[in-house]
């Protein structure tokens, strides 16, 4: 285990840091609350991790672990049943995200799972894209969506998403921006969804898998032959081989890293012992993200502020990091340099009590 670093002297606020959030999952962005609230009203029971024990005690470190964390998150993904359920979902996330000074979110989500309440697939991502571009300009964080398939359904599956995902392909708030792979890393082969990425990839999308959580650096590669991911979602665990880990860096791959799900899920004992420094100064590009609030009880900021509390970053490197988090965007030219000159601004100005 690490030694824990020397917590850094108090500096400027990880709120008013601008950045930008590139891995955050549809379901799991809810607030506790609204959870609770659709449950009622849709008069369905929630397991006592959502009422009486949230957040929940978790561990994905085993299929048993993996089981209840996935029960969980299928609970709450029941309870959403309407169109109304999930354009609140949207508007929530970029609200929350807003709060915490994420300019530019990158909403994941599978639309086959609230199908079958809106009419189909298209009527689904058509819903999340127009509260998508609603949500952007009534908060000022712009939403674009990323398309996920599941490694616990056929490819076949994923091809279809990634057609979908290349019909609604755009630039800017409101469209589809890339095409993911999500769910229990060490289902399926990773080799078999590599068409559904092709299909993607032609429309011009990002290629955004997740990849290096739960399995090691051996999957990192996999998935860097099979998948030509832009990014990864998480990718923490390519420090476990220096060569993966140079490959990471050489192919400019942004890597999404989530200390506090690694941490929930068993990945690593304690937030210090996330490898972060280790990926910085190898040179990787990384963006913190929260990955599934709801589930692991923290947002993004908590990993601001895990990064200076947990790896003793001063306010030099929480700039790196968000700058990360914006290079490693599918945002628009002229909002990333924007962003940019805001992070610079946040740096250069006078410092202040963290929040």
């Amino acid at each position: 285990m690490t030694t824990p670093p020397t917590t850094p002297a108090p500096g400027r606020s990880v709120v008013d840091l601008p950045k930008a959030h590139l891995h955050l999952h549809f379901t799991g962005s809810m607030r506790v609350s609204t959870v609770r609230e659709m449950a009622e009203s849709h008069g369905m029971r929630l397991p006592r991790a959502f009422t009486t024990q949230w957040p929940p005690q978790l561990s994905g470190t085993d299929e048993r672990g993996w089981f209840r964390f996935q029960r969980l998150y299928d609970a709450a993904r029941a309870c959403v049943r309407s169109e109304a359920d999930m354009r609140r979902i949207v508007r929530e996330a970029a609200e929350d995200d807003a709060a915490e000074g994420s300019r530019w979110l990158e909403l994941q989500v599978d639309p086959t799972s609230y199908a079958p309440f809106v009419g189909g697939i298209t009527p689904a991502i058509e819903i999340v894209l127009d509260e998508a571009r609603a949500a952007s300009a009534a908060t000022g964080t712009q939403v674009a969506v990323v398309v996920a398939a599941s490694r616990m359904r056929h490819p076949f599956e994923a091809r279809t998403l990634a057609r979908l995902a290349a019909r609604h392909a755009g630039e800017g708030a409101g469209t589809v921006v890339g095409f993911g792979l999500s769910n229990d890393e060490r289902r399926g082969l990773t080799s078999e969804f590599a068409p559904a990425f092709r299909i993607a990839a032609q429309a011009g999308l990002a290629s955004v898998p997740h990849a290096g959580e739960l399995l090691g650096a051996d999957h990192v590669h996999v998935a860097l032959d099979h998948l030509l991911p832009d990014r990864l979602g998480h990718g923490v665990r390519s420090a476990e081989d220096p060569a993966v880990l140079r490959r990471v860096v050489d192919e400019q791959v942004t890597l999404e890293v989530c200390p506090a799900s690694n941490v929930a899920l068993g990945v690593y004992p304690t937030l210090s012992d996330v490898p972060l420094r280790q990926l910085l100064d190898a040179g990787a590009r990384v963006a913190l993200g929260a990955d599934d609030p709801l589930l692991f009880g923290s947002r993004l900021a908590d990993q601001y502020t895990s990064a200076r509390l947990d790896q003793g970053m001063d306010d030099a490197a929480l700039a790196q990091l968000a700058r990360g988090s914006v290079e490693g965007s599918l945002a628009p030219t002229a909002v990333k340099r924007e962003l940019l000159e805001q992070v610079d601004a946040w740096l250069e100005g006078p410092g202040s009590l963290p929040v």
